[in-house]
């Protein structure tokens, strides 16, 4: 029975040493290190693309659901929630007027009623190109944003495009 006891108090004592050990390696607790800018890359689910001074700037709405791409530019048109507006972002296809979005594979047309009144290399297009490009590819997981073609076809007026988004970001 003594001879137990001894071989506990040893191993006791023994996981004594190797814990002080361990805590005593030399590491010294350091304050917040500056690590750069916060991680960023691929989100998953809609992303709704909006205008800043800075060029365009894509925020994630990875809960919507997507039912049709005209559902998308109609969240496009609400524009920005209010953390959003006050990091500078808006919408500038808030007076889109009638339309109809269509979308099979890589290719997207936005059928607008009437005139189309800005100039197909402005910032509402890029809205509108980069957010349903993002929103085509997410209906269709085959489909990778970067390969989406926009095209605007107003019913006064010739077509616009076929756009990519690349065309619209800063880079």
């Amino acid at each position: 029975m003594r001879g137990v006891k001894v071989r506990q108090a040893g191993a006791v004592a023994a996981l004594g040493i190797v814990g002080v050990a361990l805590t005593g390696c030399g590491v010294q607790p350091t304050g917040v290190i500056s690590a750069g800018e916060p991680a960023s890359g691929l989100t998953r689910g809609v992303r709704l693309y909006f205008a800043s001074d800075s060029g365009l700037r894509g925020v994630p709405r990875p809960d919507t659901e997507i039912k049709n791409l005209g559902a998308v530019v109609k969240m496009l048109a609400a524009g920005p929630q209010p953390a959003e507006l006050r990091d500078g972002l808006t919408s500038l296809i808030q007076h889109l007027g009638g339309y109809t979005v269509t979308g099979t594979g890589i290719r997207v047309t936005v059928h607008l009623d009437g005139l189309y009144t800005e100039s197909g290399r402005d910032q509402g297009t890029g809205q509108l190109v980069c957010t349903l490009a993002r929103a085509q590819s997410v209906r269709d997981p085959k489909v990778r944003t970067d390969d989406v073609e926009v095209t605007l076809r107003p019913s006064d007026g010739p077509a616009l495009g076929p756009y990519r988004c690349a065309e619209f970001l800063n880079g």
